[in-house]
């Protein structure tokens, strides 16, 4: 057991939820409703109390000095698992059992008062985790300075951006030394190099044999900072092991089902001047693909259509690539390669050529982003996806490059003191 730091036993959640069709024009109506409802005599009120289960009969362990991911889609249950673990809220059934101390970081600010200043707000989020006076003493200086608040921090946090916010909750949390740190998705909030010094610090929590909770929509991050993932959906624990193969299943279930034409799609955004319809991927020959070699020549077509069925002028449509699990890997753009559509008809096809495709073997998906003088007129993420399979990239016969990524083509020279040669 001493080598258990986390221990879930059938947990389970459930929240009731009030009808709206339970309406009181007057004071004395919700009143009156509210003593009936005391006595147990309001069969009206009850019958409009509706409830769901965010977690379902969980049951997991977690080691010590293990880092844990824990992902799934939007109302997973994520949050409400590490509600429950940070004893912030009580499970319905089931158990939970800590084996140490205890840090977590599943808000913004948590605990800080705005009129404080941030070092009065360090010392008091401090106290509130569990640190004493004196190893704030002795920790204030690296935790302001990991911040990066110290040109502010005498001034009241109520002036603070929500970036400085998660930077100075993050650091307290972070150097509290806690046996296990529990991390939700705040982090989205900090730069890209606040993010990078955070997971920094997270792995610096676990090579010294500390337990390290993680949920995030980042699923690189997951993947190179965890040694095991979690995979939850509507409450239950589906699937748990190595954090790319629970991170392919997710993708894979969040891919899966009927196709949606690209016209129907609602999770867009832009003023809608023009609107994305369909999306095809050729090789050479016009013929459709699923699949591509490494430096294969291929093309994307993509058919619109104006909002009023009139011309559009001054277009740009970017095509954005992506590995599967988020990171970017380049651009195709309609301007900046020199093909601006100053003057296009209300209905169309375009047409994207890709002469040599520059990616490693792997999947990706592709994002489509257009802008109609300059401001942004429709944009959709996750259009499509390609999967590459090996190819003669560089013309030498063979391609050993195995991971997801960008190839590029390079030649190589010796130099001695008499000559040069070109390999």
């Amino acid at each position: 057991m001493s080598q258990i730091a986390i221990g879930v036993n059938h947990l389970s959640k459930q929240y009731h939820i009030q009808s709206a069709n339970v309406w009181h024009d007057r004071l004395g109506e919700k009143v009156a409703d509210g003593l009936r409802s005391f006595w147990g005599r309001n069969a009206r009120s009850k019958a409009a109390r509706k409830s769901f289960w965010a977690l379902k009969d969980i049951t997991f362990e977690v080691k010590q000095g293990e880092v844990i991911g824990l992902i799934g889609g939007n109302g997973a249950g994520k949050s409400t698992l590490l509600k429950i673990l940070s004893r912030i809220t009580e499970p319905t059934e089931g158990r939970a059992e800590i084996y140490g101390r205890i840090s977590s970081l599943l808000e913004v600010g948590t605990g800080f008062v705005g009129d404080l200043s941030g070092r009065d707000n360090v010392y008091l989020s401090g106290a509130i985790l569990g640190m004493r006076k004196s190893e704030i003493d002795r920790r204030f200086d690296e935790i302001v300075e990991f911040s990066g608040v110290e040109e502010f921090i005498d001034e009241p946090v109520k002036h603070y951006s929500s970036g400085m916010y998660v930077r100075l909750g993050f650091s307290v949390a972070a150097h509290l030394e806690p046996d296990i740190l529990v991390v939700d998705e705040v982090l989205a909030v900090g730069d890209a190099v606040f993010q990078q010094k955070c997971l920094g610090k997270m792995g610096d929590v676990a090579k010294v044999g500390r337990t390290v909770l993680f949920v995030s929509h980042n699923m690189a991050a997951v993947q190179s900072l965890c040694s095991r993932c979690y995979l939850l959906k509507g409450g239950q624990l589906i699937a748990q092991g190595a954090p790319r193969t629970v991170i392919e299943q997710y993708l894979a279930a969040a891919a899966s089902g009927e196709a949606i034409q690209l016209g129907q799609r609602k999770d867009r955004q832009g003023t809608g001047e023009i609107r994305f319809e369909e999306v095809t991927i050729c090789d050479a020959k016009g013929r459709l693909i699923d699949n591509a070699l490494c430096g294969q020549n291929i093309s994307i077509a993509v058919s619109y259509r104006s909002r009023d069925d009139k011309p559009i002028s001054r277009l740009d449509v970017h095509i954005t690539f992506h590995t599967s699990i988020g990171q970017f890997m380049f651009t195709c753009s309609s301007e900046a390669s020199g093909c601006p559509f100053d003057v296009l008809p209300p209905k169309g096809r375009m047409v994207c050529n890709i002469p040599e495709l520059p990616l490693a073997p792997g999947r990706y998906v592709f994002n489509l982003y257009s802008t109609v003088g300059g401001v942004i007129a429709d944009w959709v993420t996750q259009v499509g996806s390609l999967n590459v399979v090996p190819g003669d990239f560089f013309g030498t016969g063979q391609l050993k490059t195995t991971e997801e990524g960008f190839l590029v083509k390079n030649k190589w020279t010796v130099s001695s003191a008499n000559s040069t040669f070109v390999l």
